[in-house]
This record gives C-alpha cells, structure tokens and sequence, in this order.
C-alpha cells in the first residue's frame, strides 16, 4: 500500500507559511491527490475524529449544485470548516485550527494553492457518521464517490434492514460490492453488529478510505476487501448490496462509468452473480440507475427472466423518476427519455 507519512506533527509556522512561499508555480495545479498516493491514514483518522469533535456535518449535493453554489457566493477563500472538507474552497491557514492543518499536512491532503491551500479530500457527514472521499470536482480516475445517490441508497437500505431485522432473521454475512467509502458496508455494520461486512471494491483509493471510514466510526466488523464484483470472494451471503456506476462515461471513471447497454452493463452483471451467491432466505438490494426509452425499461426486461428462472421474488420500484438529467445533453443518450433511481429487492426462497 502507498501512502505519504511523516514523522510526527509539522510545526504550524512552517505548514502555514514556508510550504507556500512561492504559489506562482501552483496556481494551475489540478486539485487532485498524487497517482498512486493514499493519504496517511493515522493521520486522516485523528483529523476525522477532530471533525467529529468540532460537530462538523455538510451534505454533498448534485456536482451541478456545487458549480452553482459555489459560482454565485461573494466569496472565493473558505471561511469555516464546510468551506475548506464540503465545498473544496482554498483556505487560507487562519480559517482552521493550527492542530487541523497540521494533520492536514501530515496526511498529506493539504494541497498549495496560491497564497494558501485546498484540501483534497471532501467529508461529508451521513445517518451521523462522518465520510471521507474525493474533493469536488471527481474528475480523477480513481475517484471516491458521494452525493444525492450515496443518500437515497443509504435511506433505502436502512428501511430494508428494519424490515429483514423484524422477521428475526439475523445478517450473518454481508457483502456490499463497489462500496467506495463504505456508506453501504457501514450501515449495514451498525444495524447489524453480529455481522460480517465485507466492503468490496477494486479502487485502492476507496479501499483506503473505507478502512479509515469505518474505523472514525467504529465498526470492526467491516472488512475491505478487492474483488471484481463478488469474483474474488468465496461463499454464500445473507446480504448482497450495491450502490454500482450506470452511467456511460467517456473517460470510463471507474466510480460514473457502468458500461453495457446504456450505463446497465454492471449492474446486470452483479444481478447474474447474486443469483447464484445468496443464502437460503438472502436478499440483494441493489440501487441503481436506468435510462428510460421511448417509455420502456430495458433493465428490467433483462432481469426479469433471470429472476423468474431462478424462482426469487422480488420487487422493484422507481424511487426517483429523474436523475442527472444533464446527461440527455450527451450523444451516448440521444433516444433517452430520462434517468430514473430504482430499487431492486430480490430474494431466494428459503427451500
């Protein structure tokens, strides 16, 4: 594993003011983390937990919203802590605690810019749990997904545990396949604290934060895990969730890009494997996205044989007709009606 470390705490003065001195050469960096650089995790989790302590929450919105938030304000330099880990302002040293930057510094997430710096990671805050993951914009091959999908997968999810955990029937063995940051994972972990919760991804960089992720919320029963879907992990599970890519992406970001027809390519793919990976009386969750055409569904005409003849029952919902509806813009969606949010709970008999 890569990671930048340090031998102990910068001084302050010299994080905030020498590393700096020359900002010519850093006004058109990208913000963006060094290739193959994780952050130190110690120190990303001592900063977490200085977040949790100073009650930081920040909600992440649409990147739409964000380029318009943060094109409209009268303001360019951070001003609070929301500024500097929510809206990937550049800040300047005096707008955080002196301890905050230094383990800023020490993770190596503080990034120069002109006369200050910007943080290279976002936090977000869910179900109260805090979340670390990619500053905005994810224009990174490697970057770490969270938004207003992250939330509707997250409220789906609880409600469905509410429901498995009423029947009595306990989650032994859970498996949350391209997990990220962990949002799935974690919220299985604490609503199932018997369970293991295997967070499953092939993207190093939302490895590292998973693990970091799950420690800041002390969850021991989550295991990160590489595997191409369920491919590299043995065994039956009584919990199969995803939260997958589905859109056509032309620079196949491994967290937008789904491939297949429209967008779909994974999201039937990790279908196929949970049929034949479920416990007796297990379910999949899966939350995806579907483009619509010409008022059909083509997701659903493709999983509804393979369901059929696997004899689950099953249910699914559209649980938001119109998503990233930008995206029809695009030439890969020119016979699109739209984008819906669905929701696929699909469960394998008992006998």
């Amino acid at each position: 594993m890569n990671v930048t470390a340090s031998g102990g705490l910068p001084d302050l003065g010299a994080a905030a003011t020498a590393a700096p001195a020359d900002r010519s050469t850093h006004e058109a960096a990208p913000l963006a983390p060094r290739a193959g650089v994780l952050p130190d995790a110690p120190a990303l989790l001592e900063l977490g937990r200085a977040l949790q302590a100073a009650g930081y929450r920040f909600t992440t919105v649409t990147p739409a919203t964000h380029s318009r938030v943060k094109g409209r304000s009268d303001h360019v330099w951070a001003r609070d802590l929301a500024d500097i880990f929510g809206w990937s302002r550049p800040f300047r040293a005096e707008a955080l605690p002196a301890e905050m930057l230094a383990l800023m510094v020490r993770a190596g997430i503080a990034q120069p810019h002109r006369d200050g710096w910007r943080s290279t990671l976002r936090a977000s805050t869910l179900d109260g749990v805090l979340y670390f993951h990619s500053a905005y914009p994810t224009s990174e091959a490697d970057a770490v997904f969270f938004g207003p999908d992250t939330y509707r997968f997250a409220r789906a999810l609880r409600a469905e545990l509410a429901v498995i955990a009423a029947t009595g029937r306990p989650v032994r063995r859970a498996a949350d396949v391209g997990a990220g940051g962990g949002p799935g994972a974690l919220t299985i972990a604490r609503r199932c604290a018997n369970a293991e919760v295997l967070a499953l991804d092939i993207n190093d960089r939302a490895m590292h934060l998973c693990r970091v992720n799950a420690q800041l919320a002390g969850l021991p029963n989550v295991a990160v895990q590489r595997s191409n879907l369920l491919s590299d992990v043995p065994g039956d599970f009584d919990l199969i969730v995803s939260n997958p890519p589905y859109l056509l992406d032309k620079s196949e970001r491994a967290y937008r890009h789904g491939g297949g027809e429209l967008g779909a390519g994974l999201s039937l793919a990790l279908t196929k494997q949970a049929i034949t990976r479920l416990a007796p009386g297990g379910s999949l969750l899966l939350y995806t996205g579907v483009a619509m055409l010409h008022n059909d569904d083509p997701f659903l005409r493709r999983i509804e044989p393979l369901l059929a003849q696997a004899g689950m029952s099953w249910h699914y919902e559209e649980i938001d007709p119109d998503v990233f509806g930008e995206e029809l813009d695009t030439p890969a969606y020119a016979e699109a009606d739209r984008i819906a949010a669905v929701w696929l709970k699909a469960s394998k008999p008992l006998h």
